[in-house]
């Protein structure tokens, strides 16, 4: 029987230490047998390298809050870099793995995920990136919400119905050495930018019902400091690749600027 295929999972981090041991532990103690984690660190002060170096031995009977831990970090750095897009970038370019994911350093995985993630990669040869449900869980980890993840597709995502949690998210790694880096002009929109890409070549699909991860939303979270920076990268996307003006996604982008501040109301207040 030939072995499990390698997963590569990447954590851009910088000043996270707050959630960093959470992120580390969700992927460390997953039940998958062959995964190669990398922390792409920016230089952190605040601590977030001790709770890297805290993780880089390997020991079978070492334990963590979320159980035995079964991995250890493959690689780690910590240098200053151009930001998140460039970490992930950094990551991707040393991963070895068949399969990619990355995780923010404040976001966690569900137990189980990885392994129900490659498994169903691995019966569906034809699909290139597999996502699935996701929650919304605030600074104490309690589950605020849930994201309205979706099946979508090239011509729904061109639309501006996205519909994926990034945290949920693992691609081949074939698409990203056709189809990669992630584009280090964007700061919020990289991973649409890559989806678009995929979705035009491949079948994505959400699998409805596998809750796989957590986004956590909390004061200095780029979804809180910078979702109407999201829309206009977005509409670059769109332009960049023949979009025009009369068009639902930039419809949707403008309803967004109006709507945008009543949904980040409604987190915060469950929060």
């Amino acid at each position: 029987m030939p072995p499990p295929p390698l997963i590569s999972i990447i954590t851009p981090s910088f000043n996270q230490a707050q959630f960093l041991e959470k992120t580390i532990q969700s992927v460390l103690t997953q039940d998958y047998p062959n995964i190669e984690y990398i922390i792409v660190d920016g230089g952190s002060k605040d601590g977030s390298v001790d709770v890297i170096k805290k993780h880089t031995l390997e020991s079978d009977s070492l334990l963590s809050a979320s159980g035995p831990q079964k991995h250890k970090i493959a690689w780690w750095v910590s240098e200053q870099d151009k930001g998140q897009t460039d970490a992930i970038n950094k990551g991707f370019n040393r991963a070895k793995g068949e399969i990619l994911a990355w995780i923010n350093s404040d976001d966690t995985y569900n137990p189980g995920a990885v392994a129900q993630a490659i498994k169903y990669l691995i019966e569906n040869p034809d699909v290139a990136l597999v996502y699935a449900d996701c929650n919304f869980i605030n600074e104490d980890d309690r589950v605020i919400g849930k994201f309205k993840s979706a099946q979508t597709d090239y011509r729904r995502l061109r639309e501006g119905f996205v519909h994926i949690p990034q945290q949920t998210m693992f691609f081949r790694a074939k698409y990203w050495r056709e189809l990669g880096p992630l584009d280090p002009s964007f700061y919020f929109a990289m991973d649409y930018d890559l989806w678009t890409r995929i979705a035009a070549r491949a079948r994505i699909q959400y699998l409805p019902g596998k809750v796989w991860a957590n986004f956590r939303i909390h004061t200095t979270s780029k979804t809180n400091v910078a979702d109407v920076r999201g829309w206009d990268e977005m509409l670059r996307v769109h332009y960049r690749d023949g979009g025009g003006f009369f068009s639902l996604i930039v419809a949707k982008y403008y309803l967004r600027k109006i709507t945008g501040p009543l949904w980040k109301w409604r987190i915060k207040r469950n929060a």
